[in-house]
Parts: C-alpha cells; sequence; structure tokens
C-alpha cells in the first residue's frame, strides 16, 4: 500500500527512503510496532553513511498510526547520547492521545470516512488487547482518574482548540465519574508511547524541527493541533499544513 508513496518520496525529494514493515497488531500485540521502528530507526542512524546519507540529515515520518509511531521514536531517542540527532519528525494526520475523546475534531467528524469516530477505538482497543465493551466508557471518559485528569487537562484540553475549529459546531462534554475498575485496566492507553501527547514537558522540549499536517474533517485533527502548541510552547520549530478540505486518509 505504501510503496508508490515511498518511492514518489524518494523521487521528489532526492532522498533515501526506507519503510519499516513492522510487525501488526493484534497478532504481535503493543509495543512491537514501536519497537520495531525504534529498532530499524537506531540501525539506520548507526548505519547511515553506508547508504550515502548523512547521519545528521535523517528525517522521520509516519501518516495515521505511523504518526503516532513517529511521534513515539522522536521520543524515545531524545536522550541517546550514543546516536546522531533527529534532523526532524513529519507527522501526518497523527493518533496522539486517548484522554479526550469528545474533543471539538471528534464531535464534528464522528461519522465521516474513513476513520469514523468509533472504528478510532476499535483500532486502539485491539491495539492494545483491551476489551471492544469498554468503547462507551471511554467516550464518555470514565477511563480517566480524577489525578490524571488533573495533570493532563494542562495538556489535553478543548481549551487550547483556536475558536475557528469549533465554528462547525462544539459542545462542551458532560464530566463522568471515573471508574476505579476501568482506570486499572487501561493503564496503557496513557503510556506515552501509544499517546505521545502525554510525555513529559522534558521529553517535549528536546524534539527536533517537526511538520505536522492536520485535515479538517479528520477525527484526529485536534490531536495535530494540540501537540503544535505543545512543541512551540517548549521553543520547537514546527511547520504545520491544515487542509481545510482534507479527510484522513488524504495522502
Amino acid at each position: 500500500a505504501y510503496e508508490r508513496k515511498c518511492r514518489y518520496f524518494c523521487r521528489k525529494t532526492n532522498s533515501v527512503v526506507v519503510c519499516v514493515g513492522y510487525r501488526l497488531a493484534p497478532e504481535h500485540p503493543f509495543p512491537a510496532q514501536f519497537e520495531d521502528c525504534l529498532t530499524a530507526t537506531i540501525h539506520f542512524l548507526r548505519n547511515a553513511q553506508d547508504h550515502g546519507v548523512d547521519p545528521s540529515r535523517v528525517v522521520i515520518c509516519g501518516d495515521s498510526s505511523g504518526g503516532t509511531l513517529t511521534a513515539a521514536v522522536a521520543q524515545a531517542l531524545v536522550n541517546r547520547r550514543d546516536l546522531p540527532k533527529l534532523r526532524a519528525q513529519i507527522l501526518i494526520y497523527p493518533f496522539l492521545q486517548c484522554v479526550d475523546l469528545n474533543l471539538p475534531s471528534y464531535q464534528q467528524n464522528w461519522g465521516v470516512p474513513i476513520l469514523l469516530k468509533e472504528r478510532t477505538l476499535v483500532f486502539g482497543l485491539k491495539y492494545v488487547n483491551l476489551d471492544l465493551g469498554l468503547i462507551k466508557e471511554l467516550f464518555k471518559g470514565c477511563h480517566v482518574s480524577e489525578d490524571r485528569r488533573l495533570k493532563y487537562q494542562k495538556w489535553v484540553s478543548p481549551d487550547y482548540i483556536p475558536h475557528e475549529f469549533k465554528t462547525r459546531g462544539y459542545k462542551p462534554s458532560p464530566t463522568h465519574r471515573p471508574s476505579e475498575e476501568i482506570c486499572e485496566l487501561v493503564e496503557s492507553l496513557f503510556d506515552p508511547v501509544f499517546s505521545p501527547l502525554l510525555a513529559e514537558d522534558s521529553v517535549i522540549a528536546q524534539l527536533p524541527e517537526t511538520f505536522i499536517l492536520t485535515c479538517e474533517f479528520d477525527v484526529l485533527r485536534d490531536d495535530g493541533l494540540l501537540y503544535k502548541k505543545r512543541l512551540e510552547d517548549h521553543g520547537i520549530k514546527v511547520t504545520w499544513c491544515h487542509l481545510q478540505e482534507g479527510f484522513h486518509g488524504t495522502l
């Protein structure tokens, strides 16, 4: 599915392009996919010159769940002193958090193909091998403990979504009491490898220059907007492209 895209990038940018054939869930459960991408990236950084590549000019890129993996790999490498620094990361409509599934973009685009709101969570729960019966409770936010809610509200909140992205309709969601049982069950959803938007400030502040692409008709639009804000708040240079007519899968 991606070979033609990779060949296109290769031709148009005059770059060496490496496509990682990481193992897939559910046969290979989380975090095998992240580990494969991290291993491949480290190997390439160490051996870039064998491929005629300047190791100081390596960029990592991914779309959708590949954007999640790209963000997670970039975060995992910030404290590696034994490797060249990444030149940049490219995040194309990435999934970045599972704290608030009622952000404006989730409300506005819940029924927009190809990534319907419910389908997003089905994919996520299959990825971390959790029961799909949890979906309704997750949509209500019952999986977020009070402690987590307090911690994450400074990073994940509709308050940080610019007003122009709320004009198609947005209603603040009622707050539901967290379920202790569900909070314990879904611990993996808050791992920054699964939800890179939840990484600590000390990690975010060291990330490389970033390109983020968002699409108006995409449940994940606001994940990209929130990550853009976090990066910029820490002085990271961000190039942002928003496709006003775009939808998830536009690439």
